[in-house]
């Protein structure tokens, strides 16, 4: 078992920007992080001019390995779900697609991040840079393996200010269309994310860089 320790509860606002099918873009992005020690939520939303609103929710529970998602919602035009069954080895999704084989471990495409931010907390000196963290990661309709590659510690200029990020590359999986693209995790922020840009397919990807930091009051 690996060691884990979890940031403290905090709000997260970013800058966004992006394309989708040759549509570039510019919003407003959060990520809500709460927990009490026992139970945590996540939530993370892009909202955009004339396109409403993209969120993804993670629930779950807080085990000694770290994050144990329960539930899993993406909500866009419409709203898609996964619901995790650790101890019957099972992933229920909507919208009819088949259930899924998961074991101990399984994250969702929030939680991973914040787990990935747990691992790094708890002894950063363990994974030094080219080391490979694998996880399994689960969408509202498919579990795949995700590979992390630790790199170096960098000096990001974000709209929040000067921040010093340690870099983990998202390689990409099998399928060409994989997603791919890399996370910056701040020490100064018990390792939460502070820039996240993912690249779909050929052209698509979204950029997600910090603008405002509130930590909740302890």
């Amino acid at each position: 078992m690996l060691p884990v320790s979890l940031p403290n509860s905090a709000t997260l606002e970013f800058n966004a920007s992006g394309q989708v099918k040759g549509f570039q873009y510019s919003a407003g992005a959060k990520l809500q992080w709460q927990h009490d020690g026992q139970y945590y939520q996540a939530r993370q939303s892009i909202s955009m001019f004339l396109m409403g609103e993209r969120s993804q929710t993670s629930e779950g529970l807080i085990t000694p390995s770290g994050l144990q998602p329960l539930n899993f919602s993406d909500k866009g035009r419409k709203t898609q779900s996964a619901n995790f069954d650790v101890a019957s080895g099972k992933a229920h999704f909507s919208g009819g697609t088949a259930d899924a084989a998961i074991a101990d471990g399984i994250q969702d495409r929030l939680s991973v991040f914040l787990q990935l931010s747990a691992l790094m907390a708890a002894d950063p000196g363990k994974y030094p840079p080219g080391t490979l963290i694998e996880m399994t990661a689960s969408s509202a309709r498919s579990a795949a393996r995700w590979q992390f590659r630790v790199g170096a510690t960098e000096a990001l200029d974000l709209p929040f200010g000067s921040v010093m990020a340690l870099r983990l590359d998202k390689l990409p999986g099998k399928s060409g269309n994989d997603q791919r693209g890399a996370v910056w995790l701040a020490p100064a922020m018990q390792y939460l994310p502070v820039r996240i840009k993912l690249t779909q397919g050929q052209d698509d990807f979204v950029d997600l860089q910090l603008k405002k930091y509130s930590p909740a009051p302890q």
